[in-house]
């Protein structure tokens, strides 16, 4: 209980480190794929079910990763830049 409110009261004040938004996202229950979904729904894309998501190790770089997104009705290759909109792309 106490952990939450420190959490809470750090995405508040905005004082949480960019790399800790992963961590809190996963403590909260949601894995990759449905962040990853929930985010190019966000800009357009159809994701109907998140089937898997695997991290693209060859493309991505340090503030940018790269993942393949695999949807029950097409595959993505995913990149995101921090504070940015992701790019995204049809693979299948």
């Amino acid at each position: 209980m106490k952990v939450r409110f420190v959490l809470i009261s750090a995405l508040a004040f905005g004082v949480l480190p960019v790399g800790f938004s992963v961590s809190l996202a996963q403590t909260a229950g949601e894995t990759p794929p449905g962040m990853l979904a929930a985010q190019i729904r966000m800009q357009g894309f159809a994701c109907d079910k998140p089937l898997g998501a695997s991290k693209d190790t060859k493309r991505s770089k340090p503030d940018h990763d790269v993942w393949v997104l695999r949807c029950g009705n097409a595959t993505y290759r995913v990149s995101r830049f921090p504070d940015m909109a992701a790019r995204v792309k049809a693979l299948r």
